[in-house]
């Protein structure tokens, strides 16, 4: 177990080592039944201040770390852009140099093109953690919380389980790359077989697809990617479906995306696909899910669903996150 975490910033999973994550997901299992239990644990972040910036809206990830900070004892004080003086251009370093000297941690949303390049800006100038709520490339607390809940279902040892990341045909807006990138880089690092599926011109980051190779190859697992989803779906153990852009096609051109996404109807998650996994598995999303579009209500409210509990665990593993790195404990990294 590796304890020395106070201060590491997350900004993506690769950059904390398996032993670090596995801390984590310990941390996040023990608060998680101490909140079953209704202990308080809000001694270990009290009177201590996050800052969420976020450049768009948020359900689940801003609930998830306001909440979370309120039960570790902390409070959460709620950011845009427009409401400070990022709107007006100040930079990242003058940004965080503020408020890394008022609070304790800042975590940050920005799935515009250029987001991770700004988060990496404001951690290389920040003395506090920073998270990354989200942005164009990554998406490391779903991730974590995705993990965690995979754990939770068949257990930590999850050799020869098949994970399957899928696009879907959601053609109402472009989505970013960051969920399908942080899905293959880290389930390839946890004994999973990941399997890739997407139509042609849909292909992910390229430093993505790497990182899922080295994992696989480092630990004994496999690595595909297919063009089709049934073949992706047959046998599978986790359905994880989810749409995103032809963004490194199209770039930000979200015309152009659109009518890419339309031009490739029926991959969606229904009954007949669920019919293809093994009779064991779980259909997972991040949310929010289009009903009927990419999944139909049939499988998102039936007995394989597991999204609610995977909303759920975004709390625990967010407050293991923020309890790690904020605390008083572990000494500085």
């Amino acid at each position: 177990m590796k304890t020395l975490l106070k201060g590491k910033h997350l900004l993506r999973t690769a950059d904390w080592s398996n032993e670090e994550l596995e801390t984590l997901f310990a941390t996040a299992e023990k608060l998680k039944l101490e909140t079953t239990l209704g202990i308080p644990h809000d001694d270990i972040l009290r009177s201590k201040s996050l800052f969420m910036l976020f450049f768009e809206e948020s359900t689940r990830t801003r609930n998830a770390f306001e909440c979370g900070m309120t039960q570790l004892g902390g409070h959460a004080n709620f950011l845009t852009p427009k409401a400070t003086q990022v709107d007006h251009g100040e930079t990242p370093k003058d940004t965080v140099e503020v408020l890394g000297r008022m609070g304790h941690g800042i975590g940050i949303r920005n799935t515009l093109v250029g987001g991770h390049e700004w988060m990496q800006a404001v951690a290389a100038h920040s003395s506090i953690p920073v998270y990354n709520m989200q942005c164009d490339v990554w998406h490391p607390t779903q991730a974590l919380a995705d993990m965690f809940t995979i754990r939770e279902k068949f257990g930590k040892n999850l050799s020869g389980k098949k994970f399957v990341i899928s696009w879907t045909s959601a053609g109402n807006y472009m989505r970013p790359l960051s969920m399908a990138n942080s899905l293959v880089a880290i389930m390839t690092r946890f004994g999973l077989d990941v399997t890739l599926a997407h139509p042609e011109k849909f292909d992910i980051l390229p430093e993505a697809v790497e990182m899922a190779r080295e994992n696989a190859k480092k630990n004994g697992t496999k690595f595909e990617i297919v063009h089709d989803m049934d073949e992706a779906c047959n046998d599978a153990d986790i359905i994880y479906a989810k749409g995103w852009g032809p963004i490194m096609h199209v770039g930000d051109d979200e015309k152009a995306g659109v009518e890419m996404i339309n031009q490739n109807p029926g991959w969606v998650v229904d009954s007949r696909r669920m019919a293809l996994a093994k009779e064991s598995a779980i259909y997972m999303h991040c949310m929010p899910a289009d009903r009927d579009i990419e999944v139909t209500s049939e499988v998102m409210d039936g007995p394989q669903s597991v999204l609610y509990d995977e909303a759920e665990n975004r709390l625990h593993t967010i407050k293991a996150l923020m309890a790690l790195t904020m605390g008083n404990v572990g000494g500085q990294r």
